[in-house]
């Protein structure tokens, strides 16, 4: 009897509070099996291992650790990477197949966003030309929702995309209560989310007050608005309430930011010199507020994609189910495709699981649908609070505590014994 293929599980780019979960779906699916698969091994920091050959064993790993996986936000157990498989990276590409070759591996699992997809869509064409009998599936993942197409038939939401919703529902339901007592001496409050170029992330600010009873403005990138009307929009509700808060996208294009750019060309607006929020703030200050005090900001960071105890239990579930799926992929339809969860068309919110092919969602782009911007320019419609509000859930997660502490799982750093020469990176030649 031949010996069962091993299986290799990487992500890269942003992690998610609940990549986890789809890690964890991925593994207990691979298991279920039993003999379909052979020994199940991480990417340790996504592509990056697999081309250092650093695979990390997690058949190893002690079962109780990767139940917790379910409440480990980020990618600290098995590692991220923003390292880019470009097409003329020969060497690269070829590394991938000879690693995989050499610890018998037959299954390439592979989660994260657009261009994790090509990569893998990549590399499963590279494989089947050089004869390795190799089935690469992917698994979405996304905080900013930007994966698939516009018309929500490729992919509904991606997983991550329901936590950090969850998060600003949350943040602004606080920022408010600390707004409306501060309001005298700080009238304005601007507030940055994440979003290099997409809206959904500060679109999420609205789930906090969907009946719009707050002073609550949103700028998103597909806002198409100047600095002057926002200065206009914001005193025109200051004269009306006295106080404001102020969402902005970081990738509101009113200003040059003296961004960074990562190996996908990607913006980095978190290492940039000056932040939207920060540009905002001070031309409000200069130009003057219609209300005595000052405005002030706040730029929450990498706590967006990694509060766990803001998960939503919605977002929990679907990324866990997403892995398993992938695995149902991989043994029942083969190569070349990504797990997907569709919306039903029912009145309460239902989703069902299926497959794409990686082709098509590698490197696609959603954008936000125009129809779901308000004709102020400054809010969200209806239809978008429908859309999103059956994804941050109802309920908390429960977090399991040691000491106070929230205990997370710990991985112990057990690798396959290494079969290759040592490799250096084609990008960091």
């Amino acid at each position: 009897m031949a010996k069962a293929k091993n299986v290799v599980i990487s992500q890269s780019g942003g992690p998610t509070p609940v990549i986890n979960n789809s890690l964890r779906g991925v593994i207990d699916a691979c298991r279920a099996y039993g003999d379909q698969f052979g020994t199940i091994y991480a990417g340790y920091h996504g592509v990056e291992g697999i081309l250092k050959e650093e695979l990390l064993d997690l058949s190893a790993q002690d079962p109780d650790e990767i139940a917790l996986l379910r409440t480990t936000p980020t990618a600290g157990s098995i590692g991220t990477c923003r390292y880019k498989l470009k097409s003329d990276q020969k060497e690269d590409f070829q590394r991938v197949i000879e690693v995989l070759k050499a610890h018998n591996v037959g299954y390439l699992f592979y989660i994260g966003g657009n261009d994790s997809m090509d990569t893998a869509h990549k590399i499963s064409v590279l494989a089947q030309e050089q004869g390795l009998d190799l089935v690469a599936v992917g698994v979405p993942k996304t905080i900013d929702n930007d994966v698939g197409d516009s018309e929500f038939k490729v992919i509904d939401h991606t997983p991550g995309y329901g936590s950090v919703a969850r998060y600003w529902a949350s943040y602004i339901q606080n920022a408010n209560e600390e707004n409306a007592g501060s309001s005298p001496a700080d009238p304005v409050l601007v507030v940055q989310a994440m979003g290099r170029k997409i809206g959904y992330i500060p679109a999420a600010a609205r789930l906090a007050d969907p009946n719009r009873e707050l002073p609550l403005q949103i700028y998103m990138v597909e806002s198409k608005v100047s600095i002057a009307e926002m200065t206009d929009t914001i005193n025109d509700q200051l004269k009306q309430t006295g106080r404001v808060i102020v969402v902005v996208g970081e990738g509101l294009p009113i200003a040059e930011f003296g961004e960074t750019k990562d190996s996908f060309g990607h913006t980095q607006f978190s290492s940039s010199e000056l932040t939207v929020a920060q540009i905002v703030v001070n031309h409000l200050n200069k130009v003057g507020l219609c209300a005595s005090g000052a405005a002030r900001g706040q730029v929450p960071g990498t706590d967006q994609r990694g509060a766990i105890n803001l998960a939503s239990p919605v977002d929990l579930e679907e990324a866990y189910k997403l892995g398993q799926k992938a695995v149902e992929i991989a043994v029942e339809d083969g190569n070349g495709y990504m797990s997907t969860i569709l919306r039903k068309p029912t009145l309460m919110y239902a989703v069902e699981y299926d497959k794409v092919p990686l082709k098509i969602v590698a490197n696609s782009e959603r954008s936000f649908p125009e129809e779901w911007i308000a004709k102020n320019r400054v809010d969200v419609t209806d239809d978008f609070i429908r859309y999103a509000r059956p994804l941050i859930g109802e309920d908390w997660v429960s977090v399991p505590m040691v000491n106070g502490l929230m205990r997370f799982a710990k991985l112990q750093p057990i690798f396959a014994d290494k079969k290759l020469p040592p490799y250096q990176l084609e990008a960091y030649r």
